[in-house]
């Protein structure tokens, strides 16, 4: 049917609202589109009882989502950036990075309301080695818990005593109307958000133009032109979202800068590093720009012994 898209998606609540938000904008540009959701489970969703860092391998979260656009079951696959694989199977695309929603991280407590405010030894729940990472190098006292499963679980994990705070992305809990569980927005001289954090993004085919094609007005220049500076530092550093890499782009007219982090997970080391340029030029040569100021940046933090931290996960 050429007035049909199917959109393959994870079954969480966080993710069926990434679904729901594209199909209303789809249905903004295209109103006798017909939108048919695909809802599967991932491994990364069945794997609940360790961390993510332990679990192995890349595109935890897509890998199924893949597999049902190859075997022609959906069209089209919505993610959070912060969880697509730095490379794509052979055959896929990323054509399109949809507006970028809060991508700070949010301190969740019923009992305090900042970091700072953490009594000695506190209980902090979060699965990200990333999160973990800054964390520590703020706050060295505080004892890290694996938190895994959707944003609800983790919450009621958290209602339930197991932590006496826990991190999630505000953008999360923003998307799901649980802005008032925010008890701090982290700033990014404190937490610097996962590269992609707060963006959803939609793979298809590769070359499959009539999808792409319907998919076109969702897509925003500024926020692909940050994601991609981000997931460039991220692909040369052999990231992905399981490691403690953090790298968080702004665009102020045609100025881009790009900041990147790589920690131990312990929190000893945090390197850093910041570089700017000016974008000139067509779209195109403007996103092969952004590109080579995330390699610049990954370059930077290699000097500065990053591959030898990453090297200590395996």
């Amino acid at each position: 049917m050429t007035n049909r898209i199917r959109i393959a998606t994870r079954k969480s609540p966080l993710a069926i609202w990434q679904a729901e938000y594209v199909k209303t904008e789809l249905l903004k540009h295209h109103s006798d589109l017909q939108v048919e959701f695909v809802a599967l489970s991932t491994r990364g969703d069945k794997i609940l009882d360790v961390a993510l860092s332990k679990v192995g391998g890349k595109g935890l979260f897509v890998k199924e989502l893949e597999v049902a656009m190859t075997d022609d079951a959906a069209d089209i696959a919505v993610h959070s950036m912060k969880d697509v694989p730095m490379q794509l199977p052979q055959g896929f695309e990323l054509p399109i990075i949809c507006e970028r929603e809060d991508p700070s991280d949010a301190l969740v407590s019923h009992h305090f309301n900042s970091i700072e405010a953490l009594p000695q030894g506190a209980v902090v729940g979060t699965s990200s080695l990333r999160r973990q990472a800054q964390l520590l190098a703020i706050r060295p006292d505080l004892t890290i818990k694996v938190l895994r499963g959707n944003v609800g679980t983790r919450l009621q994990r958290l209602d339930d005593g197991e932590y006496d705070a826990i991190l999630l992305a505000a953008a999360g809990l923003k998307r799901l109307g649980l802005e008032a569980r925010i008890a701090q927005r982290l700033n990014k001289d404190d937490l610097l958000p996962a590269c992609g954090q707060g963006a959803v993004g939609i793979e298809t085919r590769q070359g499959d133009e009539r999808i792409i094609q319907l998919l076109k007005p969702l897509y925003h220049r500024e926020t692909a032109l940050r994601v991609s500076a981000e997931r460039a530092m991220n692909r040369a550093l052999d990231g992905g979202c399981q490691v403690p890499i953090a790298g968080f782009a702004l665009l102020s007219d045609d100025q881009l800068s790009l900041e990147g982090r790589v920690g131990s997970v312990d929190g000893r080391q945090l390197l850093k590093v910041a570089e700017q340029i000016t974008l000139v030029g067509s779209d195109d040569e403007q996103l092969a720009q952004a590109e080579q100021l995330g390699l610049s940046v990954a370059n930077k933090l290699r000097s500065q012994g990053a591959d030898a931290l990453l090297a200590e996960l395996v």
